[in-house]
């Protein structure tokens, strides 16, 4: 999902979704939640969802956190959310990274 802010607000939402990014663990089926800054526009936040299923995806969008970031978001932002789903296909990820003790 495309995120474009308002001028100047893009620290604004990003606050916004930390703090809902902060209570993703009340969304059990919300396996991934990623906020990304786009390194060619102050203005656009990148978010990558993965949801367990479909009625993981239609509890996130019933959950407290989720109405009250869509309470709140509209206003630093430039237009409606730009939305591309997906059905993952396969995924990699390094053993690594699985571990407690690993480190950037």
């Amino acid at each position: 999902m495309r995120l474009t802010c308002n001028d100047g607000l893009r620290p604004a939402l990003l606050e916004l979704l930390n703090t809902y990014t902060d209570g993703i663990a009340e969304e059990p089926g919300t396996e991934v939640f990623v906020v990304s800054l786009d390194p060619d526009s102050e203005n656009i936040v990148w978010l990558y969802e993965v949801f367990k299923d479909e009625d993981a995806e239609n509890a996130h969008r019933k959950s407290g956190g989720f109405a009250a970031l869509m309470g709140q978001m509209p206003p630093l932002l430039d237009g409606p959310p730009a939305v591309l789903r997906m059905d993952p296909l396969r995924m990699s990820l390094q053993e690594c990274v699985l571990q407690e003790d690993f480190t950037f």
